[in-house]
């Protein structure tokens, strides 16, 4: 969805300039769309590098959306340096914000590409080696959280919902791990992964297999048994991958030359 500059734009635009340009969000819930809009504002050079973005709750509202989605929207675009996320103080505009925008336009944060399968690919390994030292380290607390994720992702009432607690299900195994690298690592890449979680979510069948994809990965966290986790988090990727090549290749086979553009 492409957002039409309105005349009068000022390049001294404040934040409370941009909550007023923004327009609702056709798609409820959409973190791309959110992500697409932000990122017109400015590329087109409405907002000054340091400029504080307006609160999550005002760009929720002024977009029409959850405040969940304007969240992700934020984590990714932080992600990629295009804002900075300042914990207590806000979202800033980095300074040479325009340099950033073909960056975010390579990694495919918005359209299927190559460089989304590689991600999906390069996350496979480390989410295994993320289960396995969750289950040499697990404290009966730490399952307890676990158990308390995946319970989420059953009582979910929406897509949301169920994507929230699947995140959150997968940071807790990382934070288990006790290795900082690794969950800094695995954070960044379910940052930009996480605007095709809705489109992945509407394929049959797939909040079924999520939950009992999660359910064996909890298991064998639970039964503290490295092997058996690193093999459920390998079946659970295996079958996220596949789902998530589902929802691009359609895309892919509709441009011109087909499966040549699918990477």
């Amino acid at each position: 969805m492409t957002v039409t500059s309105q005349p009068g734009h000022d390049p001294s635009a404040t934040s409370s300039d941009l909550a007023r340009l923004l327009r609702p969000v056709v798609r409820e819930s959409s973190v791309s769309e959110v992500a697409k809009r932000l990122l017109d504002h400015l590329s087109a050079g409405d907002i000054r590098p340091g400029t504080r973005l307006p609160a999550e709750r005002q760009l929720a509202e002024a977009l029409g959306v959850a405040r969940s989605s304007v969240r992700g929207a934020l984590s990714a675009l932080d992600v990629l340096g295009i804002i900075e996320i300042r914990p207590g103080s806000g979202s800033y505009v980095r300074a040479g914000t325009s340099e950033f925008l073909p960056r975010a336009i390579n990694w495919g944060l918005m359209l299927g590409q190559r460089r989304t399968r590689d991600l999906v690919e390069v996350r496979t390994y480390l989410e295994g080696v993320s289960a396995r030292l969750a289950a040499e380290r697990a404290s009966d607390d730490d399952v307890t959280r676990l158990e308390a994720h995946l319970a989420r992702m059953r009582k979910a009432g929406d897509v949301t919902a169920f994507i929230d607690a699947d995140i959150a299900f997968h940071l807790e195994c990382a934070r288990i791990a006790q290795n900082s690298v690794l969950s800094d690592i695995l954070h960044s890449i379910r940052a930009l992964l996480q605007v095709w979680m809705e489109r992945v979510s509407d394929i049959e069948g797939t909040v079924s297999g999520t939950l009992c994809e999660h359910d064996a990965v909890l298991r064998a966290i639970r039964e503290r048994d490295p092997e058996a986790a690193d093999r459920a988090m390998a079946e659970h990727m295996r079958m996220a991958s596949a789902r998530l090549q589902a929802s691009i290749a359609p895309e892919a086979d509709s441009r011109p030359g087909g499966a040549e553009h699918s990477g």
